[in-house]
């Protein structure tokens, strides 16, 4: 018996660190201290009065099955930092640095690299650096093929910068960001739906693109316009699994709902092929999908590039009042 034998690859692992580390270090900037592949990562914060950091931590969800299906790894590394980094704004905050965990059945030095290429990309596009992570050998746990994923962001904003929610009042403006489809949230029904379909089509010609593409749109980061509008919002919700009733409410005061007028965004059309394929309630279809937006933001101000898609109201028995 030996290590490897069992499961456990030294030399694959060393060989990934090796063939990983220029795109490690293509994120990292004079903030991160040291050198890519020790214990621990190290980042300067520094030029702030009162700092709070902000973190959260994710995953991809079950797009991750369908990115190993059609082998579509880049985008499932951008997608995870992509999405972590929204949750953080939310709150007003800029991402600092990003770790990563691969959990995985063995090496496949092609496709770790792909994923952490993806990573890396993502971060610099946010600004923020990939200061290490975690690749695990776990042939014990995971399927050939198969691996999981998740990372962590964190921020930071200035205390009296923080974006909370508790100055939302009635006659307030609500914005939206649009999505590119279903981002990161609703393919484990997703995936139910269009099974035994070829994904390389388009299904009646109505998606103007492959349905694989249409599905693994990447999940975007909207970091430019939040900092761009920083000093004007006064509630950020990153709509995620839950959809719209779900998550907006999560940052609004309890004496507001928030009236949207359906028809003021653009729904990708993935999203109406989706509910023919399971003759879904809308009721349904708006618990488990953002239907076209990716974030959505309060402000008493205009919102240049953001649609304006409703206002917030007296407290309703509905936090999320839709006008069909």
């Amino acid at each position: 018996m030996s290590y490897t034998a069992a499961g456990v690859d030294l030399a694959a692992a060393e060989e990934n660190v090796r063939r990983i580390a220029r795109h490690v270090r293509s994120t990292h900037g004079p903030a991160v201290l040291g050198d890519f592949g020790g214990f621990a990562g190290l980042f300067h914060l520094s030029g702030l009065r009162d700092p709070v950091l902000v973190a959260s931590t994710d995953g991809v969800g079950t797009k991750l099955l369908l990115g190993i299906q059609l082998e579509r790894y880049f985008v499932l590394g951008s997608d995870l930092v992509n999405l972590s980094v929204n949750d953080v704004l939310t709150c007003g905050a800029r991402p600092l640095f990003f770790v990563d965990y691969i959990g995985a059945h063995s090496l496949e030095h092609a496709v770790i690299e792909a994923l952490v290429e993806g990573m890396a990309e993502a971060c610099r596009a946010n600004g923020c650096a990939l200061l290490g992570g975690e690749t695990a050998q776990l042939a014990d746990l995971y399927e050939p093929g198969h691996f999981d994923l998740a990372g962590t962001v964190v921020g930071v904003v200035e205390r009296d910068g923080l974006i909370d929610g508790s100055t939302v009042d009635v006659g307030n403006r609500v914005w939206g960001l649009s999505s590119t489809g279903l981002h990161t949230n609703g393919f484990s029904l997703a995936r139910r739906l269009i099974a035994g379909f070829d994904l390389q089509a388009d299904p009646g010609g109505r998606l103007g693109q492959p349905l694989a593409d249409a599905l693994l749109a990447p999940h975007p980061s909207y970091v430019q316009h939040v900092q761009a509008w920083h000093g004007k919002l006064k509630a950020i919700a990153h709509i995620t699994g839950g959809g719209l009733p779900g998550n907006l409410p999560r940052v609004l005061p309890e004496h507001v709902s928030a009236e949207l007028d359906w028809g003021a965004w653009p729904v990708p059309p993935i999203f109406d092929l989706l509910q023919e394929l399971g003759q879904l309630p809308f009721e349904e279809m708006l618990r488990v999908f953002n239907l076209g937006l990716g974030m959505v933001l309060v402000s008493a101000a205009p919102l240049p590039g953001a649609l304006e898609i409703g206002r917030i109201v007296p407290r309703q028995s509905e936090r999320v009042l839709l006008r069909r």
